[in-house]
């Protein structure tokens, strides 16, 4: 058992090493990194696409997109107007530093300003492990439920901001906002939060001005 932990400790380590130095290669360039992290279907390729174009012709952006398998977010991604890089995890269940190391090699970090990496669909998995960039922020969405805080606290804590997606669906969907507000807090008190319905627009404003405001604090 000993031996066991040692190794898990070493693991461990190393990767927050090497996100040191991806962490330290964005700043050479300039470009501000953002971690997506949420379960499936919570809509994190809906909110990079309405990111992608609400910042085009202000700020160039690149999405790197870790998947089990299939290139079909990353491709979105394109479509939008990023430059995107697919990684496919083959199985595993979160991204780690040196998957975003090679997809940094991939990319021409200067010739873009913000950086996004859509991590795998997971609420534990992802939380254990540092990529390398500048703020981690975790998607939610009212058909999830609100009991989530609850029982997920480790991604909750780990987090800088935090979007409340498909708000539009609140009318239809037995969800209780204070109820899950007061879990957020909870773990991690004053963190700053946006409410936003991808499908409709509403809040999305106010996120892409929090992501104005990061990028300017490098300029």
């Amino acid at each position: 058992m000993t031996q066991r932990i040692a190794v898990v400790e070493k693991i461990m380590d190393a990767n927050e090493r090497l996100a040191s130095t991806n962490l330290a290669r964005l700043n050479e360039a300039g470009v501000v990194g953002l971690n997506f992290m949420a379960s499936p279907g919570a809509g994190k390729t809906s909110l990079i696409e309405e990111t992608i174009r609400g910042l085009n012709g202000r700020y160039r952006l690149a999405v790197i997109d870790g998947d089990i398998a299939t290139s079909i977010d990353a491709d979105r991604a394109a479509a939008a107007g990023a430059t995107a890089v697919q990684i496919n995890t083959g199985g595993d269940c979160h991204l780690d530093a040196v998957m975003v190391q090679m997809a940094l090699d991939q990319l021409d970090l200067h010739q873009n300003d913000i950086l996004i990496i859509e991590n795998v669909g997971n609420l534990i998995c992802p939380a254990n492990f540092q990529l390398g960039v500048h703020k981690n922020v975790l998607i939610a969405s009212i058909p999830e439920g609100d009991d989530k805080p609850y029982k997920y606290p480790g991604i909750y804590q780990g987090v800088d901001a935090l979007v409340i997606n498909k708000i539009d669906l609140l009318p239809y969907i037995n969800f209780d906002m204070d109820y899950f507000r007061r879990g957020v807090e909870m773990l991690n008190p004053g963190l700053v939060t946006f409410p936003i319905s991808c499908r409709t627009g509403e809040g999305v404003a106010e996120w892409l001005e929090w992501i104005t405001e990061n990028v300017k604090r490098k300029t």
